[in-house]
Order: C-alpha cells, then sequence, then structure tokens
C-alpha cells in the first residue's frame, strides 16, 4: 500500500497486539529507499488482499509472502511478524491523519481534521464490523485518541488568542485539554459509527468543532 496516501482499508483490519504504550508519533523518519517502500506497498497490500478472503487469524506470514512475491528473509527485515505489518500501517495512517492540519499549515479554527478522517471510515464499514468481531475495535479506538490527543495539543498551541506567559496555561492543563477533546473526538465517532452514520462527515466536523468552540473546554479560537 501506499505510504503517500495512506489506505484506511489497512488500518482497521485487526489489530491483534496493538499495545496501548504506542499512543505515541514515532520519531520522524528518514526517506526511505523507493526499494523499501514498493516492499512495504506489497507486504501491506496482500495482507488487506488476504483479510478480504478469510479471518485474520488464519492468514500466516507465508500466505502473504506468496501474494506479495516477496521472500521470508525481506519480511522479517521490516516486521516482526504479521501483526507487527498491521501495526506499523495504523501507525503511518494515524500519525498522517491525526497531524495533518498542523502539517498542511491550514489557517482554520479546526483543531482536528473531522471531516477526513470520518470520510476514511465511511469506507470501512465492512471492516469495521471485523474488528467489532474481533473484539480489537476498542484496542483501535485507544490508539486512535492517543494520537488525535497529540495533535490536537499541537494544534491548539498553534490557535492560542494569547502567546503570553501569564495568560497561556500551562502545558498539563493544556494537554489535559487535549485529551479531553481527543475522548470527545473518539467517542462522537463511536456514536455516529454505532447509529450507521446518520450525518456527513462534513456535518459531523461541524458538530465536533461546535463544541470545542462553545466554551464548555474554556477554549477560543484566534478568529472568531
Amino acid at each position: 500500500m501506499s505510504r503517500n496516501v495512506p489506505k484506511p482499508v489497512t488500518v482497521v483490519k485487526e489489530k491483534a497486539v496493538i499495545s496501548k504504550k504506542k499512543v505515541a508519533p514515532p520519531p520522524a523518519r528518514r526517506p526511505a529507499d523507493s526499494r523499501v517502500v514498493r516492499t512495504r506497498d506489497a507486504l501491506g497490500d496482500a495482507l488487506v488482499s488476504l483479510m478480504h478472503e478469510k479471518p485474520f487469524h488464519q492468514i500466516t506470514v507465508q500466505h502473504v509472502l506468496d501474494r506479495a512475491g516477496v521472500s521470508r528473509s525481506t519480511f522479517y527485515t521490516h516486521y516482526r511478524d504479521k501483526n507487527d505489518l498491521f501495526l506499523s500501517d495504523v501507525e503511518d495512517f494515524l500519525e498522517f491523519m491525526a497531524f495533518r492540519l498542523s502539517h498542511s499549515q491550514e489557517v482554520s479554527n479546526r483543531v482536528a481534521p473531522v471531516r477526513e478522517f470520518f470520510g476514511h471510515v465511511a469506507d470501512w464499514h465492512e471492516f469495521h464490523d471485523a474488528l467489532v468481531s474481533a473484539g480489537k475495535i476498542r484496542d483501535f479506538l485507544d490508539l486512535c485518541q492517543g494520537y488525535f490527543a497529540r495533535a490536537i495539543e499541537q494544534r491548539l498551541n498553534e490557535l492560542e488568542v494569547s502567546t503570553s506567559a501569564k495568560n497561556r496555561e500551562n502545558a498539563l492543563a493544556q494537554a489535559a485539554r487535549a485529551q479531553m477533546l481527543a475522548g470527545a473526538l473518539i467517542s462522537l465517532l463511536s456514536w455516529w459509527l454505532d447509529r450507521g452514520m446518520p450525518t456527513t462527515a462534513d456535518e459531523m466536523d461541524r458538530t465536533f468543532h461546535q463544541i470545542v468552540w462553545s466554551g464548555a473546554h474554556g477554549v477560543r479560537p484566534r478568529n472568531g
């Protein structure tokens, strides 16, 4: 799968060993060699393809290798096992998605790319059902919350009205606020999915940011 445009399919299929300790985005990586990117893409795409055909627990590393046309030694150069392959794709996607407003330097009062994130999720419905059946949806959502909390904290700092030391909140309070907003985001996502996505991703974006800037969290955007 492409590392430049993460595919949501890969993110939500199975998260058998998502570690709740791995919620922080990984350090910046050096640009990967094009051959490495192609290999990782081939392995990710192979795994996704296989997951359309059989339950995750029935897929072996050899199945992935046969489908991708990659050697076992090459696979283990990049990943410990099939779960590590999943986790890598999850983190790539969440880092890309959660921090996209800051990375693109979007000029708006949005603190999270809700429209884009929910839009991806809308294409996952069958994979979301698979996660629920496997009992792994909560692990995935917990990982989402960790990434979005970090990204929202960064975004709030960028949107802070006052930059004076006297009026700026301390770091702990800002981090706590970001955790609350990330929790609200994930709760809203769960509500939306449980009710069969009754509104559009655009509408959910507006709803979320009305909550953010309503004053309930004591925050105000720079531009009204």
